[in-house]
């Protein structure tokens, strides 16, 4: 008889549990009111949360550490890498060795902290006069200890330059699977950072968003023995995973050698998949920062306090960028870059 491919299904919160090599998924989705001149909310809608620490969704959408405009103001990274994977609104990027960005729609950043990187991630409420959503991942991916002390610097990928896999199941419903790491079927993702665990492809490391339209079906490919594998279903009505009955908002672990039949139920589905294969070294993280022994946390802090991992050239702590400036990308050398379809207008 073949073992059961689904291991476990648990309930999802605001931050998600994962398995080596990833250290944590945050899925953040705020719905945000028209901004104002300083790409924040207005004033009133300010009232009654805790400023600076505010992870409460009053109203539908939280400040984060933002006074003014909502985000993460300027703090420091060693030892990991970030993949930020922005579905709706903007995220604009400032860090400590003079680079910047604006991306969203569909972009993702994946920024190898190394060494060690202040950076800052502002979420500008560009619309004056409309809403503004927003809906990101910030998934955290472990350096092995090989690589912990590398060169910081971020790679973009922009949304029109990402692979998709599109399947159509036998009764024409389809499949669209956004391949940020990890071959899926003929697509082959981009090339990430070089100093990845995804960089090599013995790692298996797949980043995967998976949009099935109602009651579609699709087999996720088996990959090899001893990879860690997590599907995390996000949004829909339902989902049957293996024959498991699984509600919107749970995270399956799954063995990583078994196909998996996905049969979604009555609205459009969205899941995310996460897997590799795991480094297998101890952990020692405090904050930011994430070595592999408790001295090398506190040479961390010694070496922040010291260097400021390059200080901060920007004059805000959350600084944003010009609402005239579209998405673009400048990075530490002083090149720059912005998406194709931009660049065509």
């Amino acid at each position: 008889m073949t073992p059961n491919p689904v291991v476990r299904i648990w309930p999802l919160d605001f931050q998600w549990e994962t398995s080596d090599p990833f250290l944590f998924c945050v899925h953040h989705e705020d719905a945000y009111p028209a901004g104002n001149a300083q790409f924040g909310p207005p004033p009133a809608s300010l009232q009654g949360r805790n400023m600076g620490q505010d992870f409460t969704p009053k109203d539908g959408w939280r400040m984060y550490h933002g006074d003014k405009v909502p985000g993460f103001p300027v703090h420091p990274h060693r030892g990991f890498e970030t993949v930020t994977v922005v579905r709706r609104g903007m995220v604009d990027h400032a860090d400590s060795l003079g680079a910047a960005g604006r991306y969203g729609g569909g972009d993702v950043q994946w920024m190898t902290a190394g060494k060690g990187v202040q950076h800052s991630e502002m979420f500008p409420l560009l619309n004056t006069d409309k809403d503004n959503s927003m809906e990101l991942f910030q998934i955290w991916l472990n350096l092995p200890k090989a690589n912990k002390m590398a060169e910081p610097h971020f790679t973009m990928f922009w949304s029109d330059a990402i692979p998709k896999s599109v399947e159509t199941d036998s009764t024409g419903r389809k499949i669209v699977v956004d391949v940020i790491a990890g071959v899926c079927g003929t697509s082959v993702p981009l090339s990430p950072p070089p100093n990845s665990w995804a960089a090599d492809s013995n790692n298996h490391v797949a980043i995967w968003t998976i949009k099935m339209d109602r009651e579609a079906t699709w087999t996720l490919p088996a990959t090899e023995p001893g990879i860690n594998r997590t599907l995390y279903f996000f949004k829909g009505t339902s989902m049957q995973v293996a024959g498991n009955r699984v509600a919107p908002k749970q995270g399956i672990a799954l063995r990583s050698d078994a196909d998996v039949l996905l049969v979604n139920g009555a609205e459009e589905g969205f899941l995310l998949l996460l897997q590799g294969r795991p480094i297998n070294e101890v952990v020692a993280q405090y904050g930011p920062f994430v070595m592999n022994t408790e001295a090398e946390i506190k040479q961390a802090f010694a070496d922040y306090r010291r260097t400021q991992f390059g200080g901060w050239p920007w004059p805000r702590s959350d600084q944003v960028h010009p609402r005239e400036k579209g998405r673009f990308a400048k990075h530490a050398d002083g090149r720059e870059e912005a998406p194709a379809s931009s660049l065509k207008k």
